[in-house]
């Protein structure tokens, strides 16, 4: 079996003052329990003040970070198209663009390429296929989501 694609590395670098990741009404950021922690200590809150504050649960119970009730986009994301918790964010936002929806197929990678500006920058760095696979599992682990806290052992 050969490997995919993308093992060979991917030129990326997150761009200042994007936030186009973020800027999608619709747009769903499931957390892992260790998620909520980071991001609960990064606002100085006990994690169900935080839960209950910023986020909100699924039809099927998991936390997801809330959305802009008038935009509908990232709660997180300023006027400047900043994320003001980026160096607290959760996995999910971590890992873009490589999910695994992203790279699955010629087709929906170039529209990723065409969504993220930093796929395409000049001063992009080539990211190792080995850093990609650990990001698609990342991703796969946070849409697994948490549905109570505390957490129980899975």
């Amino acid at each position: 079996m050969s490997a995919p694609w993308w093992m060979a590395g991917i030129p990326f670098t997150c761009q200042p003052d994007c936030g186009k990741c973020c800027d999608e009404p619709g747009g769903i950021v499931y957390l892992r329990p260790e998620d909520a922690v980071i991001m609960s200590k990064h606002h100085g809150l006990e994690v169900e003040e935080w839960l209950m504050r910023d986020c909100r649960q699924t039809i099927d119970g998991r936390w997801v970070l809330n959305s802009d009730p008038i935009t509908d986009i990232c709660i997180y994301l300023d006027e400047e198209k900043r994320c003001s918790t980026y160096e607290a964010r959760p996995v999910q936002c971590r890992a873009y663009p490589f999910w695994a929806e992203n790279l699955r197929s010629d087709r929906s990678w170039e529209k990723t390429v065409d969504e993220c500006p930093g796929l395409s920058a000049e001063e992009a760095f080539i990211i190792d296929g080995n850093t990609i696979r650990t990001k698609i599992l990342e991703d796969r682990d946070a849409s697994r989501g948490f549905r109570s806290w505390p957490v129980r052992k899975r």
